[in-house]
C-alpha cells in the first residue's frame, strides 16, 4: 500500500480538467492508464526521471475505480485531496449549494478518532 501514490493520483488528476472528466466517466480505465503513464513520473522533475517501484495494490485500485472516497480515507488518502477532486467531479450533480460536501460528510460520519494516518 502506498498513501503517497494515492495522494499523487488525487493531486495530479484534480489539477487536469481533462483527467477529472475522464475519471468521472471511466474511473477504472483512468486508474489503469494513470498507473501506467503517470505513476512512474517524478513530480517537478525532468521527464526522463522516473521510478519503477510504485504501484497500487488491489484494494487501492478498487477504491479508486469505485470512486469510494470513504474507503480511500480509511486507506490513508489525504481528506483534502479526496474532497477537492470529488467536488470537481460531483458537485454539479447536486441542486443545492454544498450538496456534495454534505454527502461527503455523511458518508464519512462513521469515522471516529483517531483518524487513519495520512502521513506519506
Amino acid at each position: 500500500m502506498s498513501r503517497y501514490l494515492l495522494d499523487k493520483f488525487l493531486y495530479t488528476v484534480d489539477r487536469d480538467p481533462a483527467l477529472v472528466e475522464r475519471y468521472r466517466e471511466d474511473p477504472a480505465g483512468t486508474v489503469a492508464a494513470w498507473e501506467a503513464e503517470y505513476a512512474p513520473r517524478l513530480l517537478n522533475c525532468v521527464t526522463h526521471e522516473a521510478t519503477t517501484w510504485l504501484a497500487f495494490d488491489d484494494t487501492e485500485r478498487a477504491a479508486l475505480a469505485a470512486h469510494d472516497y470513504p474507503r480511500l480515507f480509511e486507506l490513508g488518502a489525504h481528506p483534502f485531496l479526496t474532497l477537492t477532486l470529488f467536488i470537481a467531479m460531483f458537485e454539479r450533480d447536486h441542486a443545492e449549494p454544498l450538496g456534495f460536501q454534505r454527502e461527503y460528510a455523511e458518508r464519512l460520519a462513521h469515522m471516529t478518532l483517531p483518524y487513519p494516518d495520512i502521513s506519506t
